[in-house]
């Protein structure tokens, strides 16, 4: 006889966690010595555990514990009716909630994220068979990643010096210097790709006058030549005439140029004079975006993040719905560990396309909260994995150690202004710069 209930919810764990995160630059400040993430392990009845990794702050955290209360009881297998629960009790959220940061400020799309992944988890580990397969299936057995460059100070976080070693070599040594210059990214460049195998390369900017950044890209160009891809991101922080002044001379140069002007209006107006493609991650950036984005052309790639699209299964839909209107899809990172890594990895191999490789944060972090240690790459692609669920398990004493650097490095947000302000007195964050 077929059971007609799947494992139903006895508990949920919620711990914020903060893991090293080095000086990197971005259109909004700098970043923490700590980057905040919050780890969510779902049990069932009959003793199943699921986990997820979504970003934190203590909203977030706060809402979660909120969760706990609403979702005790119910069918891991019933994510339909589970969502309708947490929508009930959360309301919506506007677009306009996403903030003008370069990461999304929403609740309720990080909650969907959290506690489908964990649910998931424990379905494939009922069933035995990896998430992917629940996404309908393996379409790659790997998925690419490229090298994500920053600008950056020197220090690989923790207050900038921890774990600094002055005899590092490879990507442990870029990892911990100053990259300011074209030279200097250009270093960080060949690290990253000798060490992890990528294929083509993102740099971060909106940093510095675009001059200066255009120069890099170019510089790259020179260094690495036509075979490797190169996309760039000035973070939304220019001008529609300066997106127009740069974004011809790079034209030729760039795989996609990322939210290089603010809006999807500024942004349809650049995709009728540019021949590179445009991607976006900040003006495209939810369901309720996407007629809007189809109706102007507001731009040809979409960049998904399962953490801030409300899930693996919203992820998915956009992807039937990006296949449907001509547009591609491809995934943005933020800081993160393994457990978010092994979440996108089977996003990735259940993609029905998948033109371009995928951002990650990871070769920055140090720590890692999975059993077994830090994920390989191999030639710039991540294995999907075959166990059931994630494929990963929770170590709970790296859990408590990075639970404890929370507890004491008293961050409860991410604010890379006044971050920046510490080294920059009198530094503001502009959602246009130049």
């Amino acid at each position: 006889m077929i059971k007609q209930k799947g494992p139903l919810i006895s508990d949920i764990i919620i711990t914020p966690i903060a893991i090293v995160d080095p000086p990197l630059l971005n259109a909004a400040g700098l970043h923490a010595p700590y980057a905040l993430r919050i780890i969510l392990e779902i049990i069932t009845d009959d003793q199943i555990t699921g986990i997820s990794e979504i970003p934190g702050n203590v909203d977030i955290e706060q809402a979660l514990i909120e969760v706990r209360e609403l979702l005790v009881g119910k069918d891991v297998f019933q994510l339909n009716q589970i969502r309708q629960v947490l929508t009930a009790s959360f309301g919506s959220e506007s677009p306009a909630e996403r903030g003008e940061a370069p990461w999304d400020q929403r609740k309720l799309v990080h909650i969907f994220s959290a506690v489908e992944v964990a649910c998931m988890d424990i379905i494939g580990k009922v069933l035995g068979r990896p998430i992917v397969d629940l996404l309908g299936g393996k379409l790659r057995d790997s998925v690419p990643f490229s090298a994500y460059l920053f600008y950056k100070y020197e220090g690989a976080g923790a207050e900038y010096g921890f774990d600094v070693n002055p005899a590092a070599q490879g990507w442990e040594a870029a990892r911990q210097k100053a990259a300011l210059t074209p030279a200097e990214i250009i270093m960080q460049a060949k690290a990253m790709c000798s060490e992890f195998g990528f294929k083509s390369i993102k740099l971060k900017g909106g940093v510095f006058e675009p001059r200066q950044e255009v120069d890099a890209i170019l510089a790259l160009y020179k260094e690495f030549g036509p075979e490797v891809p190169l996309r760039f991101d000035p973070n939304a922080v220019w001008k529609l005439e300066t997106g127009i002044q740069y974004g011809k001379e790079l034209e030729g140069v760039l795989e996609y140029l990322e939210d290089p002007v603010r809006g999807q209006e500024n942004m349809a107006a650049l995709r009728k004079i540019l021949k590179t493609p445009l991607a976006t991650n900040m003006c495209t950036t939810s369901f309720d975006n996407i007629p809007n984005s189809i109706k102007i052309g507001a731009e040809d790639i979409i960049l998904s993040d399962h953490h801030f699209w409300g899930g693996l299964k919203a992820s998915m839909t956009l992807a039937g719905i990006c296949e449907t209107f001509g547009r591609d899809l491809s995934m943005h990172s933020n800081s993160h560990l393994g457990i978010s890594l092994a979440a996108m990895v089977h996003l990735g191999a259940a993609l029905p396309n998948l033109p371009y490789a995928l951002d990650t944060h990871y070769p920055w972090q140090s720590d890692e909260i999975i059993m077994g240690g830090r994920i390989k790459f191999v030639d710039g692609s991540v294995a999907v994995p075959t166990d059931p669920g994630l494929g990963v398990e929770l170590d709970k004493v790296a859990l408590a150690k990075l639970h404890k650097n929370y507890l004491n490095c008293g961050l409860t947000k991410r604010n890379d202004e006044i971050e920046m302000q510490k080294v920059v007195p009198g530094w503001k964050f502009q959602s246009t710069r130049w």
